[in-house]
C-alpha cells in the first residue's frame, strides 16, 4: 500500500501546522503555547478524550476503535520541544523567536501525528484505542521519564509504544529502523583535578593540574581502542578543559567535562569503572586528587524485536521495500523516547528527511514533502496493531 489518498489530501493543511509551530518554538517544558495547539487541534477532531499536564505540560489523546473504548491501547508519541538556537534559514515561517528554533525537526513530528490523529478520529478502521502522546522536555529534560512517571503508560493502559524521528541523509520518505539499540545513551561526566598551585618558573614546588588532566585526557581515548570489545560500540569525548588564570601561574585545579556514547549497559558500566580508575590512579601518581562526577541521562534506546519487525513492514507498505532499511547503523546520539521503550514493547523509526542541514543546525529545516509519507505510517501502525 502506497501513501494513503487521504493522508495526501491533507499535506497542506498539516504543513500549515507544521509551519505555525515553527514560527513558535518553545523550549523543554515551557510549551504550553505548543501543548494548547496541540490539544485544540484534537478537540477539532473529534478525539474522546483529551488530557493535559502529564509530565507537567505533556498533552495525551485517546481515539476509541470501532467497539468504543473497549480493547488494546498503543501509543504513538510525538516530542514538542525546541532548541535554545538561533535560526539562519531565511525561511518565510522561521522561528519569530529570537535564540530558540525547532532545529530537530519536533514541529514535523508533532505536524504528522495530529495528521494521523485526524485521520483515525474520522475512519476510526480499527478495534481497541490508540493514544496520541505529545511530550515535552526530549532535548535534555527527560520529558519522556516526566510521563511515565506521571502514570502515562498505566493511566491510559498502553500496551505498546512507537516513536518516529526526522533524519537528514536518509533520503526523502524512506524509513529506517533496527532491532535493540537503535540510539545511544547520552551520559555526561566532569572531572575534577585538584594539584597545588605555584610559580611557572618553579614547577618543582607545585602539583600541576594541566600537565595530569592532559594526560587523563590521552588515556581517556584508550577505553576505545583498548578497553572495550572491538565490536562494541563507545564513545569518549572530551569538550571542555578549564584551567588557570595568566602564563605565568601555575593554577591549583583544572576541570574537564564531556560526554559517553555506549549502545548498551554493559559497556555503560565498563567505560564508566575505567574512567574512575584512570582519573583517580593518574592523579594519585602525581600527588594530586581526581575525581569523577558521571552522569546517566537517558538509557539505550532499544526497539523491542517484534514490534520492530511489524513496523518494518508497515513502513515497506508506505514506502516500498527497497526504500527501507531494517538493519540501519545505529545512531549516538541520545532519545529520551528510550524510557517509554523500557516500560512497554515498542520501535523507534527514522524517516528520511533527504539532504537538509543537520539536527541541531541553524541551518535545519524539517522536509514537508515527507508529512504524507510520516501521516500514512502512523495511521497503518495504529489500523494493522489493533486488528481483532
Amino acid at each position: 500500500m502506497p501513501i494513503l489518498n487521504r493522508a495526501a489530501e491533507l499535506q497542506t493543511e498539516v504543513t500549515e501546522w507544521r509551519r505555525h509551530l515553527h514560527e513558535n518554538p518553545e523550549i523543554l517544558y515551557d510549551v504550553t503555547g505548543t501543548a494548547a495547539f496541540v490539544a485544540g487541534k484534537l478537540q477539532e477532531f473529534g478525539v474522546d478524550e483529551i488530557v493535559t499536564g502529564i509530565g507537567r505540560t505533556g498533552v495525551v489523546g485517546i481515539i476509541n476503535g470501532r467497539g468504543g473504548s473497549t480493547g488494546r491501547t498503543i501509543g504513538l508519541r510525538a516530542d514538542m520541544d525546541a532548541l535554545p538556537v538561533d535560526e539562519v534559514t531565511g525561511k518565510p515561517w522561521a522561528s519569530k523567536i529570537p535564540g530558540r528554533m525547532h532545529a530537530c525537526g519536533h514541529d514535523g513530528h508533532m505536524a504528522m501525528l495530529l495528521g494521523a490523529a485526524k485521520y483515525l478520529a474520522e475512519t476510526r478502521n480499527f478495534n481497541g484505542r490508540v493514544a496520541v502522546v505529545f511530550q515535552p522536555a526530549e532535548e535534555g529534560g527527560a520529558g519522556a521519564l516526566a510521563m511515565v512517571q506521571d502514570g502515562l503508560m498505566e493511566r491510559f493502559d498502553i500496551g505498546e509504544v512507537y516513536g518516529m524521528h526526522n533524519m537528514p541523509g536518509i533520503a526523502a520518505g524512506h524509513f529506517a529502523i533496527r532491532k535493540g539499540g537503535i540510539m545511544a545513551a547520552p551520559d555526561k561526566f566532569t572531572i575534577r583535578i585538584s594539584g597545588r598551585g605555584g610559580h611557572a618558573a618553579q614547577p618543582n614546588r607545585a602539583i600541576d593540574p594541566i600537565v595530569i588532566g592532559a594526560q587523563i585526557v590521552s588515556n581517556l581515548q584508550i577505553i576505545a581502542a583498548r578497553n572495550i570489545d572491538p565490536l562494541e560500540s563507545v564513545v569518549v569525548s572530551v569538550t571542555k578543559f578549564i584551567s588557570g588564570t595568566a602564563h605565568n601561574i601555575i593554577p591549583p585545579d583544572a576541570e574537564i567535562a564531556g560526554t559517553v556514547r555506549t549502545l548498551n549497559e554493559a559497556v555503560q558500566d565498563q567505560t564508566e569503572e575505567r574512567m574512575r580508575q584512570i582519573v583517580e590512579g593518574i592523579a594519585a601518581t602525581h600527588g594530586a586528587v581526581g575525581e569523577l562526577r558521571y552522569e546517566r541521562n537517558c538509557p539505550v534506546t532499544v526497539n523491542h524485536a517484534a514490534e520492530t519487525d511489524h513496523a518494518a513492514a508497515v513502513a515497506r507498505e508506505i514506502a516500498g521495500a527497497a526504500h527501507v532499511d531494517s538493519d540501519v547503523a545505529p545512531s549516538m546520539a541520545g532519545e529520551d523516547f528510550s524510557f517509554m521503550l523500557k516500560e512497554r514493547p515498542g520501535a523507534f523509526i527514522f524517516i528520511g528527511n533527504g539532504e537538509s542541514a543537520g539536527l541541531h543546525n541553524p541551518g535545519y529545516d524539517f522536509n514537508d514533502e515527507i508529512i504524507a509519507s510520516g501521516v500514512s505510517y502512523w495511521v497503518r501502525l495504529a489500523e494493522s496493531r489493533l486488528t481483532d
